[in-house]
Order: structure tokens, then sequence, then C-alpha cells
């Protein structure tokens, strides 16, 4: 399977960054470049990687996505992971960098939106 990354722009000057496939030793450079390309054309409020369609993740990936944090940080843009697929908050809670993202809950497809409460 292959890599495929859309970029979006949120509310509040957020920038999100969703892969969507196998983040592996053939794609991991193409989520470094996503975020170095993010952080070139300017600086965000924040960087949100949305890991819900990831499907698969192995330490060449997650070393690309802590090579992520370290240069958005170094920029002064953080970057936290949103809505991570149960395979990658797993991968994520065993190598013990689940903290380093913001330790999002695993998205969970049916799952209910969580509640907005007015004026959070």
């Amino acid at each position: 399977m292959s890599l495929s990354i859309v970029k979006s722009v949120l509310s509040g000057g957020v920038i999100e960054i969703a892969p969507r496939g196998e983040i592996d030793v053939d794609t991991a450079y193409e989520v470094r470049e996503a975020i170095a390309e993010v952080l070139a054309k300017g600086r965000p409020t924040r960087i949100e990687l949305n890991m819900r369609l990831v499907t698969f993740i192995d330490s060449v990936g997650i070393s690309a996505m802590v090579a992520g944090f370290q240069t958005a940080e170094v920029s002064g843009v953080k970057l936290v992971v949103t809505e991570p697929s149960r395979f990658v908050h797993r991968q994520l809670w065993v190598t013990g960098l689940l903290g380093l993202f913001g330790a999002p809950e695993p998205y969970y497809a049916g799952a209910p939106a969580p509640e907005v409460l007015p004026g959070a």
C-alpha cells in the first residue's frame, strides 16, 4: 500500500497534515517532507498530524514523526497527533512517545464526536 498526504488549513492558523496508508521505510520521508513544507511556507500556530487513516507505521515512520516534532519545535511550533488509529496509538504507547505527541486518545470509527462545551 502507498501513502497519500492531505494538508488542510483549520481555524486559528492550525495546519492539519493527514497521512493515509502505511508509513514505513519506503514512505516515512513523505511525512518529514510534509511537515518541513508547512514550516517553510510560514509559522502556523500548531500542526496537527491526523493519524486516523494510517493503517501501519514502523520504527522508521515513528522516527520521521519524532524528527518532524523536533523540526517544528525548533521553529516554535507545537506538533501534536490527533485521532491516531488504534495501531498508531499502540505503537506510540509501546515506544513511550504517546505523551510527546499530546497523549491523544485512539480514534474509533463510529464513536460519537467529543462534546464541545460553549465557551471552551
